[in-house]
């Protein structure tokens, strides 16, 4: 079935697109049981479907026309029963798949949240928060949908055609060849469509993000928006954007009715000639009227389940967009890791931390933040870190943290490498050592810009700062 889906959608690594529906139904899966059950139910509704035809033809044939009131009344009711059942079952299967499609929905979108959590800060720098919202949002339901909805859409077609076509059979083998007209034209046309739904979809899907960043973007700015008299500009913005999603998105919807209109209209048609040979055939008395109305609906039977498989093809075209833009945060690789055996610190750790030459540089930055910077932060120390912005305040605390490693050098706590440590205890002990020290970030307006921290002698600054924290032991002054 991977092979099957992936060899559906154009354009795209067939590989990847293997990886991709492997990963996907991993979620699937685990819920294998609810699955059969829903299918089970399913098959059952699909047979009372089918029979309710068959019984109008009995209550017209055999009923009304011959005059048999007993048999009316015995039609009549087995109706309204099949039609309680089927009220009952669709009740029970709308409910199960919710709650189907909700576990699933949830265990992707909780899957990708802890994997995010594993990224780096610079992952985070270089996407918009609209951008991975909409991703977290919006593609994940898209492909939750198609992941089960299609199952059961799929399943329920095939079940509804291979019934309708053998009661059209049942009833007319000649008026059936008329299917074989109608379905190769319909395949057709829809291969013929699939890869404009394709590529607009992918587009309405990056204007929705762009939308969505905008909004994530300047809401939490709107004070400085006013500030600076900037409201009609962004204004102007949202309106821009607006439209461009607006455009598209009636240009799917123009592209998305032909696709489904023509096979419509051939469906009409092939109708209509049904009812036109088989009325001939009524009037002329070598067929019953029952049975007319009876292939009919069967006809309309044969054809939707034709529309909806081949309309899945449609979907995958829609649903491989959003696979792609998931499966891009998927991929994304943590920038620290942890060892396989990682070492641990002392249950009485001191907490000594050291920097061995470490240096750091952020992405697209030349020059570094931090050059072979070597100091010793004493055990049960009280240090202020100072210096203007940009100079490595924040960074030295990152590098504690390990949201990134140094390019150069090691930070050392008690003589163990940071490296060597597991990244979750680190960040647990680095937050208490980070609390224990009382780092203190300052900002001095002038300064010269270099990146190694050096200690300084005390001075007015460091009085000052004592007068407020008792424990002070020195300020370290990055400069």
């Amino acid at each position: 079935m991977i092979r099957w889906l992936s060899a559906a959608i154009d354009g795209q690594d067939r590989g990847r697109l293997e990886e991709a529906f492997r990963w996907l139904y991993t979620f699937v899966r685990p819920q294998s049981k609810a699955i059969m059950g829903l299918m089970l139910l399913s098959v059952f509704a699909s047979a009372l479907v089918l029979l309710q035809p068959w019984l109008t033809k009995l209550l017209i044939d055999e009923g009304l026309l011959a005059k048999d009131y007993g048999m009316l009344v015995t039609m009549a009711v087995a109706m309204i029963f099949v039609g309680i059942i089927s009220t009952g079952l669709s009740g029970i299967n709308r409910y199960l798949h919710t709650r189907l499609s909700g576990k699933i929905l949830f265990s992707l979108r909780e899957h990708l949240y802890e994997h995010l959590q594993t990224l780096s800060p610079q992952f985070f720098g270089g996407r918009r928060t609209g951008d991975i919202l909409s991703r977290l949002d919006g593609d994940v339901s898209q492909i939750q949908r198609f992941a089960v909805d299609s199952m059961f859409s799929a399943l329920s077609s095939v079940l509804g055609l291979v019934g309708a076509l053998a009661l059209l059979v049942t009833l007319s083998w000649k008026l059936s060849l008329l299917v074989l007209v109608l379905i190769p034209l319909e395949i057709l046309w829809l291969r013929w469509m699939r890869r404009k739904v394709e590529r607009q979809a992918r587009i309405i899907r990056e204007r929705s993000a762009d939308l969505s960043s905008f909004l994530v973007e300047t809401l939490p700015a709107m004070k400085f928006i006013q500030a600076v008299s900037q409201e009609k500009r962004e204004s102007h913005k949202l309106n821009r954007l607006s439209n461009s999603y607006l455009t598209d998105l009636l240009k799917l919807q123009v592209t998305e009715f032909f696709t489904q209109a023509v096979p419509g209209t051939l469906t009409s048609l092939t109708r209509a000639t049904a009812f036109l040979i088989g009325g001939y055939w009524v009037i002329e008395g070598q067929w019953q009227l029952g049975s007319l109305i009876a292939f009919s609906t069967y006809l309309g039977m044969a054809t939707g389940p034709v529309q909806s498989l081949l309309g899945l093809y449609v979907a995958i075209q829609r649903m491989s967009v959003s696979l792609d833009r998931v499966m891009d945060l998927h991929r994304a690789e943590p920038d620290i890791t942890t060892p396989e055996q990682p070492a641990s610190l002392a249950d009485d750790m001191r907490g000594e931390i050291s920097f061995d030459r470490v240096s750091f540089s952020y992405q697209g930055r030349n020059e570094p933040i931090l050059h072979h910077a070597t100091t010793v932060f004493p055990a049960g120390a009280s240090i202020a870190l100072t210096g203007p912005s940009g100079v490595g305040k924040s960074t030295v605390i990152d590098l504690l943290m390990r949201y990134y490693d140094p390019e150069q050098g090691r930070i050392l706590i008690d003589g163990v490498n940071l490296k060597q440590l597991d990244r979750k205890s680190t960040r647990l002990n680095s937050s208490h050592i980070t609390i224990s020290y009382a780092v203190l970030c300052l900002k001095k307006k002038k300064t010269r810009p270099e990146t190694k921290p050096q200690s300084k002698k005390p001075s007015s600054l460091t009085s000052r700062l004592a007068s407020q924290i008792p424990r002070l032991h020195s300020v370290c002054v990055l400069r």
